[in-house]
């Protein structure tokens, strides 16, 4: 999942190594000169490129916010609301469907009120020393075997990035390591390994739930034209390929750094949860049985994500100030992605763009393969929910399924391989992992991930019913 503030009583602020400020300076310098072209390139394909005024200011739109997204130049709420605002400004006055009430409507997904649940259960486990709990047990199980714990760890976090922000998991991760990690000799082969199994596993662990991610969030949303994926359908599909890119990591990392034998954990005291940690515990997972128990009682996974919500405000587990922690810049991010999706289907952009593409010629595997790598290769490189938003829409208007975005999504979850490509990366970076050590595993289990994908990804989702 997309950042969040760690915040509340049990969870501390986690000190990360900073990059120095002149490399800070021109990576930013970097970004606004890429920015400036992206918006230079659009200008010209909206002038030259499109016919029809229509056609033009969407072009102009919905290019401006693609290129903020990818270049994140500025905080990625705001390109939503400067789709929400210039769409009506600018093609209201072409046709009364661009009107501010119907393209507030564009935006009224329920995979939003989905995460917002998903933010609320995050902020309330980070209140109340839930995700600290999980990475203080990850060290206790290991029993201080080396192998066990790099493997507990990828599973651990792994696991928290399934519910909660991939940062957040990372961050309690390293918190808890850090003793161990100042503590092993320079040059050990433990301390890379322990690195690099955070920040794998907080990239793959996304992969597992509608909520992991907000490329998996546009997916369902546009999925569902086709036909409903729940909650449990999607973990039924997406675990085991989480499971497999975290054995084949585990096994990368141990074939790199061959780790073996014992070691001296640090010892800490154990911290029993609280009675309210106990009872966030109880409603958790209560809301997490609802969610897989989908097709059986048939409430919708947003209503259960919602009287989550409400119980845990309710019962005074999370408190007033709580509401401003909420991730609300990512839920905006994706909602802006939505309307982008449908700004572009409603304008008939994509279908000017595939036609002049002629891509319908090409065998569908191959149509397939080539999004799935595009998906990876642009989020290695820049924001996957804006890599997800700008791709998806043309995805499914080329090839109309179900299937199809959930590729894509699936697809950018595996651009991980440098350290700009993930916020782990770049935490696990700043604990001195060398940024060539992700490129050595992490090009291979993008390659791999993608060519799995696209090869056995149609036909496993048509076995649960995604064709």
């Amino acid at each position: 999942m997309s950042p969040a503030p760690l915040a509340g009583p049990a969870s501390a602020e986690v000190p990360r190594s900073e990059p120095p400020l002149g490399a800070s300076t021109q990576a930013s310098t970097a970004r606004h000169a890429l920015a400036l072209a992206g918006f230079a390139g659009v200008a010209l394909v909206a002038l030259v490129g499109v016919e029809g005024p229509v056609a033009t200011r969407t072009v102009l739109i919905g290019g401006a916010c693609l290129v903020l997204w990818l270049t994140e130049v500025v905080p990625s709420f705001v390109p939503t609301l400067l789709l929400l605002g210039a769409t009506p400004v600018l093609l209201g006055p072409l046709d009364r469907a661009y009107h501010l009430p119907s393209v507030l409507a564009w935006c009224a997904d329920p995979v939003l009120i989905l995460f917002l649940g998903g933010f609320t259960l995050e902020v309330a486990a980070m209140r109340h020393g839930l995700d600290a709990s999980v990475a203080r047990h990850v060290m206790r199980l290991s029993g201080g075997r080396a192998r066990r714990l790099v493997w507990l760890v990828m599973a651990g976090v792994a696991f928290l990035s399934m519910w909660m922000s991939n940062v957040a998991a990372a961050a309690m991760m390293l918190a808890a390591l850090r003793p161990l990690l100042q503590a092993t000799p320079a040059g050990a082969p433990l301390r890379p390994a322990l690195l690099l199994g955070v920040a794998l596993g907080a990239n793959v662990g996304g992969i597992a739930t509608p909520v992991g991610s907000g490329p998996n969030a546009l997916a369902v949303s546009a999925a569902s034209a086709h036909a409903q994926v729940t909650f449990a359908k999607w973990l039924s599909f997406a675990l085991p390929l989480t499971l497999l890119l975290l054995v084949v990591g585990f096994g990368l990392v141990l074939l790199r750094f061959r780790v073996s034998g014992r070691l001296s954990l640090p010892t800490e005291a154990p911290r029993p949860l609280e009675r309210a940690g106990r009872r966030v515990l109880w409603v958790s997972a209560a809301c997490v049985v609802a969610w897989l128990s989908e097709p059986l009682h048939g409430v919708p996974a947003p209503v259960v994500a919602l009287a989550a919500t409400a119980l845990l405000f309710g019962a005074g587990l999370l408190k007033r100030e709580d509401l401003g922690r909420l991730d609300w810049a990512t839920l905006l991010l994706i909602a802006g992605g939505i309307a982008l999706g449908r700004l572009m289907e409603h304008s008939g952009l994509v279908a000017r763009v595939l036609g002049s593409a002629d891509l319908e010629g090409w065998p569908v595997p191959v149509q397939l393969g080539a999004l799935v790598a595009a998906a990876a290769v642009l989020s290695a490189l820049m924001s996957n929910t804006g890599t997800a938003a700008l791709l998806i829409p043309l995805a499914t208007q080329l090839h109309p399924a179900a299937s199809t975005p959930v590729l894509v999504a699936l697809g950018c979850s595996l651009g991980m391989p440098f350290v700009i490509s993930t916020p782990p990366n770049a935490m696990a970076v700043g604990e001195g992992l060398a940024s060539s050590e992700l490129m050595k595993l992490g090009v291979p289990l993008m390659l791999g991930g993608c060519l799995l994908v696209s090869l056995s990804g149609p036909a496993v989702l048509r076995l649960f019913g995604l064709p």
